[in-house]
């Protein structure tokens, strides 16, 4: 099954979440394997204020126990996660 996480930084946290980004990243290339898309969403100013991440998990425990496990969320980077299941109706431009 398909999980959206939408994870928001704290304000103010730009330079923890950057000291923190080659962990996160090794992580998710740990994990790739679940990935279906990831990247940060952007402020106004166009930096890094919130992570967007699309993965496979076979349950919602799983994909909540791979965002408890994420090195941002480890370092106490997000004012707030949220784990949803999701249906892509759309991918790559083909209605699937």
């Amino acid at each position: 099954m398909l999980f959206t996480l939408l994870c928001t930084d704290k304000p103010g946290s730009l330079d923890l979440r950057m000291a923190t980004r080659p962990t996160h990243l090794a992580y998710l290339q740990s994990c790739k394997a679940m990935l279906i898309s990831a990247g940060p969403m952007l402020d106004l100013e166009g930096k890094p204020c919130g992570s967007v991440i699309i993965l496979e998990a076979a349950d919602r425990a799983t994909a909540e126990a791979f965002a408890a496990g994420d090195p941002y969320a480890k370092a106490g980077l997000f004012e707030s996660t949220i784990v949803r299941g999701f249906r892509a109706v759309f991918k790559d431009g083909v209605e699937l």
